[in-house]
């Protein structure tokens, strides 16, 4: 197989996997939207984490919270990441367990009315899974965005969202574009304080 044929090849599972959020999942994204839409107007926090590619995606969708989505005569949100902060991250690892890095983090910060966003593409990260049940006990709304099976994140939180592939890459890619849609109808709820 050339080269142009597996660009084409992939582009088009990547068409296929939109085709199937769109006609299976849009309920899901509503029902996100919807949340995130409350946690804003009440000033509640929005707490995001995950792995690898997912940290990744947990800092820009939380860049995107902060200050993309913001829209005037509305609060801002109230949106961290866990995993930006390196030092507290290795600190956790190196003390107790890689496995508390974010649910050490979380014992800071949460409070009952707020939303925790945990990512996994396999859905099954152990410092993930532990920190979205310690979530789940002190109240918290919590999403995930999972893949393949979904794992057990998909089982404990309280909405998922999963993306229907295998593949890492194309799970990964998915996450982000579903975090693109919701900043883009959080900026359609007024007048965006910044253009692009």
């Amino acid at each position: 197989m050339s080269d142009i044929e597996d660009i084409i090849k992939n582009l088009d599972e990547q068409i296929d996997c939109i085709s199937k959020i769109k006609s299976e999942h849009t309920d899901v994204i509503k029902k996100i939207l919807d949340i995130l839409e409350i946690a804003r107007e009440n000033k509640h926090q929005i707490i995001i984490f995950g792995n690898g590619g997912s940290a990744s995606t947990s800092s820009h969708f939380t860049s995107d919270l902060q200050k993309t989505s913001m829209i005037e005569n509305s609060p801002r949100f109230r949106a961290i990441s866990l995993t930006d902060n390196i030092p507290v991250m290795t600190a956790w690892s190196n003390d107790t367990s890689y496995e508390n890095i974010f649910s050490g983090q979380l014992e800071n910060f949460l409070q009952n009315d707020d939303i925790v966003i945990a990512i996994s593409g396999s859905g099954n990260s152990p410092n993930v899974v532990k920190a979205a049940e310690l979530a789940n006990k002190m109240g918290a709304t919590t999403i995930s965005f999972t893949g393949k099976d979904g794992g057990l994140l998909s089982k404990i939180t309280k909405i998922n969202l999963n993306i229907p592939n295998s593949d890492m890459l194309t799970i990964e890619t998915m996450h982000l574009l579903i975090c693109h849609l919701l900043t883009t109808l959080l900026r359609k709820k007024g007048n965006p304080v910044f253009s692009y």
